[in-house]
């Protein structure tokens, strides 16, 4: 079958950097579904795994989380799904990724696709909507249907027209609260707006004085999507007392948990893959959320991230992904559909 993977790990801009190859097709067993990719979408983590280092693969690394496809096979152990049921998942960060035309992924993981949306479509939610959920309703502990008293909060989402925070506005407001995005340029301030967020500010400048300028001092809430360093001080300076931050991105600098202290603030991580990755007792619950998040795409509630399809996927389209993702600048997901023409 065909795959697009990687035997060093080199800059996008390098020829070897992301190589189209042949490989065998997997066979399924126990939990795991044999899924023909039709979509996938290219995340931040995609290139941070790629980037480059000294290690050498000897048997191909495929990278590639999000996909959205047809089950074609089943494991003995599989009950949730059967052979042509439409499906999508962002799948487990220790296993073989999604750049080839069948994947393995455990059925524990997977949702069924939105009925509402093509594959291209579904394949840029996974991931980023596993992430919003679980840092909104699992480590902020946001109560979605608790809806009255969360329209008495604010939240701050700290990149706002990315891939998560783009989906991240949608549930924050689907689950009541205020929004508060950022955004610095014209049109990314556009496309928040549009997605619902109820006041833009700008991460660039000081997160106090932008907020003061809405006459607010302070929010419920936190979701840092960029730069956790960078937006550190700056959080801890406008969190209410006894409220929660919750950033999904590492920081390289030791981060004062003093500036937090006297607030008695929460402070949490979210990282996607921690379920599959150590094999959770409540592994399951990202197949129950990525059922929920397609029935609030079919009910009209959440829309589709996508904002740039790439056709057919190989390794020129991906590197020219990858590249897009590198530069910093993008609005939305972008996302690769058809192995060939």
């Amino acid at each position: 079958m065909k795959a697009i993977g990687l035997h060093k790990y080199l800059p996008i801009e390098h020829e070897e950097s992301l190589l189209d190859i042949e490989i065998d097709k997997p066979v399924p067993s126990g939990k795991d579904l044999l899924v023909q990719v039709k979509a996938i979408s290219i995340n931040p983590v995609d290139t941070k795994v790629r980037a480059p280092k000294e290690k050498v693969e000897e048997k191909p690394k495929i990278l590639g989380w999000d996909a959205s496809g047809t089950v074609v096979e089943t494991g003995e152990d599989c009950t949730d799904f059967k052979p042509g049921d439409d499906v999508f998942y962002a799948g487990s960060i220790t296993r073989q990724g999604t750049y080839s035309e069948f994947h393995l992924v455990d059925e524990r993981i997977v949702g069924k696709k939105p009925a509402a949306l093509a594959h291209a479509e579904a394949a840029a939610l996974p991931l980023t909507a596993i992430t919003a959920y679980e840092g909104l309703f699992d480590r902020l502990e946001i109560d979605p249907a608790d809806k009255e008293r969360n329209r008495r909060k604010r939240i701050l989402i700290i990149g706002g027209a990315g891939g998560v925070g783009s989906i991240a506005i949608q549930l924050a407001k689907w689950a009541g609260l205020s929004v508060i995005a950022t955004a610095s340029r014209p049109e990314t301030k556009e496309w928040a707006e549009k997605l619902g967020a109820d006041h833009i500010i700008n991460h660039h400048q000081s997160l106090k004085a932008e907020l003061e300028t809405f006459q607010i001092s302070e929010v419920e809430y936190i979701f840092c999507l960029n730069n956790t360093d960078q937006h550190w001080r700056g959080m801890s300076e406008i969190i209410k007392p006894q409220g929660k931050i919750c950033s999904i991105v590492e920081n390289r600098e030791p981060l004062d948990l003093n500036l937090l202290k006297s607030k008695s603030v929460t402070f949490v991580w979210e990282f996607m893959f921690t379920r599959a990755m150590y094999q959770t007792a409540d592994m399951q619950e990202q197949q129950i959320l990525l059922n929920k998040i397609s029935e609030l795409i079919d009910q009209g509630i959440l829309k589709t991230t996508i904002n740039q399809t790439l056709s057919p996927i190989n390794a020129e389209n991906i590197k020219k992904a990858h590249q897009s993702l590198e530069s910093g600048k993008t609005i939305g997901k972008i996302v690769l559909e058809h192995f060939t023409m």
